[in-house]
């Protein structure tokens, strides 16, 4: 059923992903079809390498863990040498490596959910006491902090952040600790936006769109009115007006406004529904899985979707400030699919463990021990 999820959700992926770069790959590239070329090749990757990292063992990834992390660190910082890309906006946020380009915030994503269930798996039993618990959320507060300085996204910086706290949460809910990591995320947020003019700007914008509408809010301009154009049935498939040139980012981050311009309301609802059923099905292989290290590596990964989904949408709609984060199977950015794809085999690895029911294997034990005469005293 995951599987099937993911297929049904690339293949409507490429075809919106179509519909809304083709006017802008047209006049860029002379070919309506150079965007969706790209990124079907990368799926197909992305389904092969989803397929393999599936069949390999969960002990693989114990052991490559950390190392994973201090590559995914290494290569945020990488962005600092003359092998960071092209700065957009005031930021750089790719490695260009001559054959291709990679977004080293994709690299972290994936070397968080591993580093930290690697630790939580071998601390369990040590993460009521704050001192281990602290340092178990510093390997996610580094990959904040590089993700904020480094490249500048507030945005992947919170869905980080998100995954962190989710791990944390499913491995030590204590309430204090909890809140008081909720105090002091806000209270960074707040010192950042304080601190970085142009994050000011967005959140004006966000609050008085009106007034912006002509500058930083343009873009939101533009997405709202696609989807107030679409109504509840849409225009139709390939019938935005909106993609030839009014909505920055058609393809991108903002890709959700032209599904909701041509499938309408109901197009965008059903979208939501299929990343539910996505996060449900890993929420199913969550609760069957026994192993510690397992339940916290489908958490991180679930909560990057799902987070990531909510945050897109929210700032498509209005509903959050704009951050930049591209949405989940849709939006173009082979890097992105590819390292998606890849956190949904380890997914499926951690369903593919067969799962032992302690009660019964102890159970199991002690008929055998009573058939050899063993006696056991209460």
């Amino acid at each position: 059923m995951l599987v099937l999820i993911v297929v049904v959700l690339i293949i409507f992926g490429l075809i919106m992903l179509y519909s809304a770069s083709s006017y802008n790959s047209q006049i860029q590239f002379g070919t309506s079809a150079w965007y969706v070329r790209k990124q079907i090749f990368s799926s197909i990757i992305g389904l092969a390498g989803m397929f393999i990292i599936a069949f390999i063992p969960l002990g693989f990834w114990r052991k490559i863990a950390i190392p994973l992390y201090a590559v995914g660190v290494i290569s945020v910082l990488l962005i600092l040498t003359p092998l960071g890309g092209e700065e957009i906006n005031g930021a750089k946020r790719w490695l260009d490596l001559k054959i291709i380009s990679v977004q080293p915030a994709e690299i972290l994503k994936v070397a968080l959910v591993a580093a930290m269930a690697f630790f939580i798996a071998k601390f369990i039993k040590y993460l009521d006491d704050w001192r281990i618990y602290i340092i178990g959320f510093s390997i996610c507060l580094v990959a904040c902090a590089l993700t904020l300085f480094v490249t500048d996204d507030l945005g992947t910086a919170i869905i980080i952040f998100a995954m962190g706290f989710v791990m944390m949460l499913v491995a030590a809910p204590r309430v204090l600790y909890l809140v008081i990591t909720i105090v002091v995320a806000l209270a960074a947020v707040v010192g950042v936006i304080l601190v970085k003019p142009n994050k000011m700007v967005r959140i004006k914008a966000w609050m008085n769109l009106d007034q912006y509408s002509d500058d930083i809010g343009y873009q939101i301009t533009q997405a709202l009115y696609a989807i107030g154009s679409g109504g509840i049935f849409g225009k139709g498939l390939g019938k935005s007006t909106q993609k030839m040139g009014f909505v920055p980012e058609s393809e991108n981050d903002m890709i959700f406004s032209i599904i909701c311009e041509e499938l309408g309301i109901i197009g965008g609802i059903i979208l939501i529904l299929l990343i539910v059923l996505l996060v449900w099905r890993m929420k199913k292989i969550y609760d069957k899985t026994n192993d510690i290290f397992g339940k916290v590596l489908v958490a991180g990964v679930a909560t990057h979707i799902a987070i990531q989904t909510f945050v897109n949408i929210g700032v498509v709609s209005n509903l959050l400030p704009n951050t930049g984060v591209p949405l989940p199977f849709m939006s173009y950015g082979g890097t992105a699919i590819l390292f998606l794809l890849a956190e949904i085999g380890i997914v499926l690895a951690v369903g593919r463990v067969k799962q032992k029911d302690p009660v019964n294997k102890r159970e199991e034990y002690y008929r055998r021990d009573k058939e050899r005469g063993v006696i056991y005293f209460q």
